[in-house]
């Protein structure tokens, strides 16, 4: 799968929001065999760093499933920061019962930080390649 061709690369100092779910936020009875919490962090905090060995410029965020809390987590990082790409996890994304948690984070990105681009992950361990659909370092 290339990159899109709507657009040029982002530049390579762009700061990237990182917006997943909190591991003690899901539900291990629906994940594949030998996937609890613990399994789930690390694997997390292994693709975080590969992140900045592969020299990305990112933001972690985890969220609450819940639309507030979540959206307050959100919102605190737009504040902190100018992000030009936010990457969205598979566990908002792909979901059932998250989507109305993505549609508000969607809209919320796109309100609060106009002309920020969005990307997509189904796993930990395909965000370099995401990012690099869309940033070369």
């Amino acid at each position: 799968m290339g990159r899109p061709t709507a657009s040029a690369f982002l530049p390579s100092d762009t700061k990237i929001l990182s917006i997943g779910l909190c591991p003690s936020a899901l539900d291990y009875s629906r994940m594949p065999d030998g996937v609890d919490e613990a399994i789930f962090t690390a694997r997390i905090e292994a693709a975080n760093t590969v992140l900045r060995e592969a020299g990305f410029d990112v933001v972690p965020c985890l969220i609450d499933v819940s639309l507030d809390r979540a959206e307050a987590t959100v919102r605190e990082q737009l504040q902190e920061h100018a992000f030009g790409l936010a990457m969205i996890g598979g566990g908002v994304r792909m979901l059932p019962e998250n989507t109305l948690l993505f549609e508000r984070l969607v809209n919320l990105l796109v309100e609060t930080a106009p002309g920020i681009r969005l990307c997509f992950t189904t796993s930990p361990e395909s965000t370099v390649e995401v990012l690099r659909r869309w940033i070369q370092v």
